[in-house]
């Protein structure tokens, strides 16, 4: 049996054999030529998938309201343009028209001659429409997916008939990251403008946009070490930092951990290992962090929180202080508020109410780690992890134990510049009680230092009674009565 059609020049030659091999596999008859093993596998596939070989027109998979949505969420978007320069510059634009398809087969880019497209237009191989082989039959688009190879269809190879006057070559683009495919690369012209090189042409712009999202994968695992290096230098045990994927980008020095290792991840916050043990896995800003067995004993960290008053709020870690943004310090408070934990959704709520965003959160809690060090503030839920001081908690603690006095010394609002729902229902809190403490306590010097705090300093019923308990020639009284008239003036 005769299996040289391959090797034929002529296109037209070639797709007049093509139409009798066509022909003769579907009716089953004696072959003069074989098809070629690509092209038979794909025709054995499309057949099984009942592929009529008359079939007019591909499925629509996103209408023009839709498309414009799902190309600018894709990865190959960046790089049309590139490779309209690269392909259609290069293959005499007027013959033919890219494609580009997502991993489905669904074609979102066709660009090209306004002539080769209104050809196209006719049978329907134009953006928005599936071509895969299980939806259209074999053809060079699908087929590539399918195979995950480049190839090229001519002609009556093409099982479906609409598409025996059209040649198409055709390469699949990988993620470098993942090695999941992202689409296909595709030529497509005429059945007379076959021509072998075309098959390298679309290889090689294919290449070209792998190579530039290798360059990228490599600029973001550069910026992951930078980032997060010190994570493990301060692990104290096995530790490696992982792509978004789970791909193993840096790790401590152990027989375990092999670089381009991918590990499976999962939203427990754990997984286990080909060796059986079990790891934390920690979200960081662009990757994770994971960590094997137990930690070396480590002393916890001694954190001091400043949190009231009008001065710049602050955490002190093992003596070194930093000073904090007012979202810093609210979270921070917030997390001494509550030592059990809060989740990222939880805290969005008490930071934001209900606009707020649980993703942002996130951010800044990296930050903070990356400020403070990994030991203080701990994840899944977030928590704080050290051993803390805090005038918030002294202040709330001299409340407990009805010490007025030793109160009023303490006394100052709670991050007075804060809008947080939660922080200002604490921050009210303390201040009523506080108030009712020393409105109670009938002593007329206790009633003088707090109308000199942020708290009582526009209290007219603290004023009113610290005057009327005052002595008569107290030197205090005088000033007691000259605020309060300030502010009944102002009340006017």
């Amino acid at each position: 049996m005769d299996t040289s059609y391959d090797t034929l020049v002529d296109p037209l030659e070639r797709a007049r054999l093509l139409e009798r091999v066509h022909a003769a596999v579907l009716a089953g008859d004696r072959l003069s030529h074989e098809p070629r093993p690509v092209v038979f596998e794909s025709w054995r596939r499309s057949l099984a998938a009942r592929i009529d070989p008359d079939l007019r027109e591909p499925p629509l998979a996103f209408d023009s309201g839709r498309i414009d949505d799902v190309r600018r969420e894709h990865p190959l978007a960046r790089w049309v343009p590139m490779l309209r320069q690269t392909l259609l510059d290069a293959a005499d634009g007027t013959s033919h028209v890219m494609i580009i398809t997502d991993a489905d087969g669904n074609i979102l880019w066709r660009q090209g001659h306004p002539q080769v497209c209104r050809d196209a237009d006719r049978v329907l191989l134009a953006e928005g429409t599936r071509w895969a082989e299980s939806t259209i039959g074999t053809n060079a688009m699908g087929t590539t997916l399918a195979t995950g190879a480049p190839v090229q269809i001519h002609s009556a190879e093409h099982l479906v008939r609409t598409y025996h006057s059209w040649t198409c070559a055709a390469c699949p683009v990988r993620d470098p990251e993942t090695g999941a495919l992202l689409g296909a690369v595709d030529l497509s012209g005429p059945l007379h403008t076959m021509h072998p090189a075309l098959l390298a042409l679309v290889v090689a712009g294919a290449r070209l946009v792998e190579g530039e999202l290798r360059w990228r994968l490599a600029a973001s695992d550069d910026l992951l070490r930078e980032r997060n290096a010190h994570h493990l230098a301060e692990s104290g045990r096995d530790a490696a930092l992982l792509s978004p994927s789970g791909r193993i980008v840096a790790s401590t020095p152990s027989a375990r951990f092999v670089p381009g290792q991918r590990i499976g991840l999962d939203d427990s916050g754990t997984v286990r290992l080909d060796d059986g043990e079990d790891a934390e896995v920690e979200p960081l800003d662009g990757g994770y962090l994971l960590r094997v067995g137990q930690p070396r004993s480590r002393r916890r960290p001694q954190l001091s929180l400043k949190l009231l008053g009008d001065e710049v709020p602050a955490a002190t870690v093992d003596g070194v202080r930093h000073d904090l943004s007012l979202r810093h310090a609210e979270i921070l408070a917030l997390l001494a508020m509550n030592p059990g934990g809060l989740t990222a959704e939880r805290l969005a709520l008490l930071l934001h109410g209900e606009q707020g965003n649980p993703t942002t959160v996130r951010v800044e809690i990296h930050r903070i780690r990356n400020a403070l060090g990994p030991h203080v503030v701990k994840t899944r839920p977030y928590r704080i992890a050290a051993d803390v001081d805090s005038d918030l908690h002294a202040l709330r603690e001299t409340l407990r134990h009805g010490d007025a006095g030793a109160a009023v010394d303490r006394a100052g609002l709670l991050l007075p510049r804060s809008e947080s729902v939660a922080i200002r229902a604490e921050r009210d809190e303390l201040v009523v009680a506080l108030r009712g403490w020393v409105l109670g306590s009938g002593d007329p010097e206790l009633l003088w230092r707090f109308a000199h705090t942020d708290a009582g300093r526009d209290d007219l019923e603290v004023l009113e009674k610290a005057r009327d308990l005052m002595a008569p020639d107290a030197p205090q009284r005088n000033v007691l009565e000259s605020r309060l008239r300030l502010l009944l003036e102002e009340t006017v």
